[in-house]
């Protein structure tokens, strides 16, 4: 999630559990705790110049539910050991700093990126990707309490607000689960439609809200690309087919980042060939042609593929205004036939599209 996010989440579960007399002092120290964990860009640069490398090492190590507990605990023995609050109240302050790690992976774990909770195990990186990294709905609970306990300061309302922000906020968590689970559903109903209830495939928000959502399935020779409106769509999905060159991809298999990216990003990614270099794009952030993540990884070389050392991270795509204002239409109007014009329709996307 985004850093001021990170920073209120910290800084709410960390003043909720102190004495009231610690608030202020918790909340600072939690903000301060909750954004420590996205520090580890830093050192990563300074080590290697690999892009593919610094987007599959960040939120390992320091996004490791085997390591920040250990980090957690540290942290408050060198301060109880220098006195002060934490020894007035040790294990208040125990949980404060616990809670304000722990809960940053655990919300990045939220989003498509990927976190590896279980650093250093090789597992592939969770992604339950039910918030868009920024989704506003998700913060303003946390913002609202914190605000309100900064005015308050230890007066009972103080924890009051702190409570019913984390609560507000954990109830969208819990819906953002409950609509990623609905569009799972009616993409999974479409998709067996057409014979491909077996595709790898992944749903995930768009940006700033869990209303509309955008679901990929990957097919033998590329992939498939529909939204799901909860608000305004109904009966089937329809897909959109594009292709990917699966053939370059399979040949380009065995070259490290390669292997790096489709261990971080699941198999979920696009593969062109562009003046004879093998481009990679993560699937998982931006649509359609345009991504956030791109990556020349190898160049031809005769009849097989030689690996670029170290890979070029190509241009990325953010979300333009005019994107956003189609989105924010899309989530209460349904599309009509004409809105697949200009995409590569398979003909078995044709009964999704019924």
């Amino acid at each position: 999630m985004d850093s001021l996010t990170q920073i209120l989440l910290g800084a709410s579960v960390a003043a909720a559990v102190v004495p009231a007399r610690h608030r202020r002092a918790a909340m600072a120290a939690g903000a301060a705790l909750g954004t420590l964990p996205d520090l580890d860009t830093f050192p990563l640069m300074l080590l290697t110049d690999d892009p593919v490398a610094l987007m599959t090492l960040h939120r390992g190590l320091t996004h490791s539910l085997l390591v920040l507990p250990l980090a957690a605990w540290a942290i408050w023995a060198w301060f109880r050991r220098r006195g002060g609050r934490v020894t007035e109240a040790p294990r208040r302050w125990f949980w404060a700093i616990q809670l304000a790690l722990v809960t940053h992976p655990l919300l990045d774990a939220f989003t498509v990126y990927g976190t590896q909770l279980l650093w250093p195990l090789p597992t592939p990186p969770v992604m339950w990707s039910s918030l868009f990294i920024v989704d506003p709905a998700y913060t303003v609970w946390l913002l609202a309490g914190v605000l309100v306990a900064l005015w308050a300061g230890s007066r009972p309302l103080s924890g009051r607000a702190l409570a019913v922000g984390l609560a507000l906020s954990t109830a969208y968590l819990g819906w953002s689960l409950l609509a990623k689970a609905l569009v799972d559903r009616e993409a999974e109903r479409a998709l067996a439609a057409i014979g491909l209830q077996d595709a790898p495939r992944f749903s995930v928000p768009m940006p700033f809200n869990t209303l509309l959502w955008r679901v990929v399935a990957m097919t033998p020779d590329g992939f498939l690309e529909g939204e799901r409106s909860l608000v305004a769509d109904r009966g089937p999905m329809r897909f959109r087919a594009y292709a990917s060159d699966t053939a370059a991809l399979r040949a380009a298999a065995d070259i490290p980042a390669v292997r790096r990216l489709a261990w971080f990003n699941h198999g979920f990614m696009k593969a062109q060939v562009q003046d004879g270099t093998l481009v990679l794009s993560d699937l998982r952030m931006g649509m359609e042609p345009a991504y956030t993540f791109n990556f020349a990884v190898a160049e031809r070389d005769g009849g097989a593929w030689r690996a670029l050392a170290p890979p070029r991270q190509l241009p990325g795509a953010l979300p333009r205004q005019d994107q956003l204002a189609a989105a924010w239409r899309r989530i209460w109007q349904a599309p009509v036939p004409a809105a697949d014009a200009g995409a590569q329709p398979a003909p078995a996307t044709d009964a999704a599209s019924r």
